[in-house]
């Protein structure tokens, strides 16, 4: 699934009143943190995630081994805060 310029342009606009749901922390990516994260998209498609590591290369690293592993869509990224989403399985 990838997301054209439109649809991540509109999944942006709909997250922007959304707070993060998922903090990354000092443990860095964890297995509980994965699965976490796939009960979050699960519920709600569309979710923010709060990187607090400190580099951006760190944390764009971290975000890309979350997409990875999740298997969601990187909407956009800025700062320490990123946007994940992932179509309900109906």
């Amino acid at each position: 699934m990838s997301l054209d310029a439109t649809q991540k342009k509109k999944l942006k606009q709909d997250a922007h009143h959304l707070k993060p749901v998922i903090r990354i922390g000092q443990k860095g990516m964890t297995d509980a943190l994965v699965a976490e994260t796939d009960a979050c998209l699960e519920r709600h498609e569309l979710i923010k995630v709060h990187v607090a590591a400190g580099e951006r290369d760190d944390r764009s690293a971290l975000a890309m081994q979350l997409v990875e592993r999740t298997g969601a869509e990187l909407v956009h990224s800025i700062g320490k805060v990123f946007i994940l989403y992932l179509r309900k399985k109906d």
